[in-house]
C-alpha cells in the first residue's frame, strides 16, 4: 500500500469514527466542517430527513489572510444564517481533524455568534 493510499485510508477510518457517533436530529442538527487546502466549508444538516439547514463557504469570496482566519469568518456567518433558520443547538461533526486550530477557530466563533454545541 502507497503511503498516499494508506494515508487517505486513515483519514476515512478518522472520519467513520466520529460520524459513528455524531448524527443530527431535527432538535439538533449536525454541523459539518469541511477544511481544504484554499476554503473552509460548513453546513447544518438535518440527518433525520436529509436537507441541509444553513451553508456557509469561503469559495467565491474575496477574503484574505490567513485560514484561521477564514475559519473565524465562516463560523460567524454559519451562526447567522442558523439564526435565520431558526437553529440554536448543534452538534459538531469535525469530520477526520482533530479540534484544534481551524476547528476551534470556527466553533469559537460559531459560540460567539450564538449557537450551543
Amino acid at each position: 500500500m502507497s503511503r498516499l493510499v494508506k494515508k487517505k485510508a486513515n483519514e476515512l477510518r478518522r472520519a467513520n469514527r466520529v460520524r459513528a457517533t455524531v448524527t443530527g436530529s431535527s432538535e439538533r442538527p449536525r454541523l459539518a466542517v469541511h477544511v481544504s487546502n484554499l476554503h473552509v466549508t460548513a453546513q447544518i444538516i438535518d440527518d433525520e430527513t436529509g436537507k441541509t439547514l444553513a451553508y456557509a463557504t469561503t469559495v467565491g469570496q474575496k477574503l484574505t489572510g490567513t485560514m484561521t482566519e477564514k475559519a473565524v469568518w465562516v463560523g460567524s456567518d454559519i451562526a447567522k444564517k442558523a439564526k435565520k433558520a431558526k437553529v440554536a443547538k448543534v452538534v459538531l461533526d469535525r469530520s477526520s481533524r482533530k479540534y484544534h486550530g481551524r476547528i476551534k477557530a470556527l466553533a469559537d466563533s460559531a459560540r460567539e455568534g450564538g449557537l450551543e454545541f
